[in-house]
């Protein structure tokens, strides 16, 4: 199979996602700072998740630029993800409705969990396909990045039950580490 089907496909999942966020945006309901200030968790929630899932789109980008051949185990794999990438919008409108209340911001954070296990999985699956001189073994390494992202995510989860601020701090962190796309692909291509 070739890698265009699977990245067309993978691109609309991720359009349609970022789409029903912004439809799920609220106007204000007045046309004064006050009323806007309402809509602050909301927003927040929306940029954050918009940042998340351009992010996944960016290194999924990345990722496939080193595929040659898909395998049925890839397009598993994929569909893995998807799934995840798919639920942020319903985490990140439940989020953005209850801003100070802890278990949205817990979901929200296993669904960044799930997906980032879903993308690892992703990464292993093509390296297993490509063998033992795999361009992608040889560029995402030992994954510190990676890894430390997971453990931020758990943290995240374990911590929303006390304070989900710093939940909050952690998701944010994640995502500025991973806000510069990832170099390590482009360096071995």
């Amino acid at each position: 199979m070739h890698k265009q089907r699977l990245e067309a496909f993978s691109d609309a999942v991720v359009a349609i996602a970022i789409t029903i966020m912004v439809l799920e945006l609220r106007v204000p309901s007045g046309a004064d700072w006050s009323a806007l200030r309402a809509l602050a968790p909301t927003m927040s929630a929306y940029v954050i998740s918009f940042i998340y899932l351009g992010i996944y789109w960016n290194n999924h980008h990345h990722l496939f630029n080193v595929v040659d051949r898909v395998t049925g185990g890839m397009l598993w794999a994929n569909l893995h993800l998807l799934f995840w990438l798919s639920l942020v919008p319903f985490a990140t409108n439940w989020m953005g409705d209850h801003p100070h209340d802890p278990l949205p911001t817990a979901v929200y954070s296993v669904i960044l969990l799930a997906s980032a296990i879903a993308y690892q999985i992703l990464v292993q699956v093509i390296i297993h396909a490509q063998g033992p001189h795999s361009k992608l073994k040889a560029a995402v390494g030992g994954d510190v990045k990676g890894y430390v992202s997971l453990a931020i995510y758990l943290a995240s989860i374990a911590v929303t039950l006390v304070r989900h601020e710093i939940a909050w701090a952690g998701i944010v962190l994640v995502a500025l580490i991973w806000l510069v796309p990832d170099k390590r692909i482009e360096r071995v291509l």
